[in-house]
């Protein structure tokens, strides 16, 4: 066979495979509009579900929950920040599915059969992230935020023209949306954590081991993403960080566990030797930790 034989048969493979990518990304975009079509025409009901925390906060302040458009183009594009979340979420199990055809037939079997249960894991851990933001966050931000209020009141009776100013919440619908989304995605993508590390201690990337000697380090990085997904309050910050830490704890048992399944296996086969391997994933120093 010539070279050029060679290299016509290697560059076939290459053109099947760029050809069912674009096909599983054409049907993942047309997924993704489709979800965006159908929340845009219920964008009302989901920006009520959004404002609910808000509007409780004001709620216990005797304030009413109204918002404002500050630009005349406000409105709309509310509409489509509520329409990209949406369909983003109502595709992903679409888009997710198409990634796993394309993958597929490039595992193994038992590579199949281990990242399968990622690929489910990972929009469950999303939606709890998301669920965690909205129904523990948002409130006590919103609430810290609102406390910065002051009614405005005369200081020398009616008589006198000298007044404190009031300090009054009139919102943008957009810059509320925008903090709202932020929160959601942020904690969402924060409780990937586990998924993460537990998939790249399958792939041999990460040791439960090297995580136990990297928690100082993972203290200091998670303390400054708290820092930065939540607002300049104290409580959120320590909530966020404590789940955050919590969940590395709970990677690193995860990513022992797959190494302790990856040793059992390779003793049954015969191809564990201790002085290649160490001692194992389940020395007792390790287990003391």
């Amino acid at each position: 066979m010539s070279a050029t034989d060679e290299m016509e048969d290697s560059a076939a493979p290459l053109i099947e495979h760029l050809t069912e990518l674009r096909s599983r990304l054409i049907r993942s975009l047309l997924a993704f509009i489709v979800g965006m079509v159908i929340c845009f025409t219920v964008w009302n009901p989901v920006f009520n579900f959004l404002t609910y925390p808000l509007c409780d906060a004001l709620a216990s302040r005797g304030q009413a929950c109204d918002l404002q458009f500050i630009a005349l183009e406000e409105g709309f594009f509310v509409a489509i920040s509520i329409s990209l979340l949406g369909g983003l979420m109502l595709s992903f199990p679409v888009i997710s599915y198409q990634l796993w055809r394309f993958v597929a037939p490039g595992l193994y079997k038992s590579e199949k059969g281990a990242f399968l249960p990622f690929l489910i894991a990972s929009p469950f851990m999303f939606f709890l992230g998301a669920a965690f933001a909205y129904y523990v966050i948002t409130p006590l931000a919103f609430g810290f935020f609102l406390g910065f209020q002051q009614p405005g009141t005369l200081e020398a009776g009616t008589d006198s023209a000298t007044q404190a100013a009031g300090i009054l919440f009139q919102g943008s619908a957009k810059a509320y949306l925008n903090l709202t989304i932020k929160f959601i995605v942020a904690f969402g993508l924060c409780f990937q954590l586990p998924v993460l590390l537990t998939l790249m201690g399958k792939a041999g990337l990460v040791s439960a081991r090297g995580l136990r000697g990297t928690r100082k380090y993972a203290m200091v990085g998670i303390l400054i993403v708290a820092a930065l997904a939540t607002p300049p309050d104290v409580i959120s910050q320590v909530i966020l960080f404590a789940v955050v830490y919590g969940l590395y704890e709970v990677s690193i048992q995860l990513v022992a566990r797959v190494e302790r399944q990856r040793e059992a296996k390779l003793r049954a086969e015969g191809l564990w030797d201790d002085e290649i391997h160490g001692e194992g994933v389940t020395d007792e120093a390790d287990e003391r930790e």
